[in-house]
């Protein structure tokens, strides 16, 4: 993912914290993804104003990882759930 894409839940679709589960969940129209504690941090970045490199440097110091990891690992993550139409990611 370029750095400089901003990527942005779709319409519909929301992060959430489903209290019968215990769980964070992304919902959307007749689905949902339960989180692990990696999605739901990455997603958590996710506003629709910041880009991809501001977002990966906002959890690389947020938990003292190295950026080049949280950036392949992110952008794979993301990629996932843009190929299911969990996100849209804008130029």
């Amino acid at each position: 993912m370029d750095a400089a894409a901003i990527p942005a839940l779709p319409r519909g679709v929301r992060l959430h914290f489903d209290r019968v589960r215990g769980d964070w969940v992304l919902l959307a129209p007749e689905r949902t993804v339960t989180l692990d504690a990696v999605g739901q941090a990455i997603l958590s970045e996710v506003d629709g104003k910041r880009s991809f490199g501001e977002i990966t440097a906002a959890l690389a110091a947020k938990f003292a990882a190295p950026r080049d990891q949280i950036a392949a690992d992110s952008a794979a993550f993301l990629g996932a759930l843009r190929d299911r139409l969990f996100l849209e990611v804008r130029p």
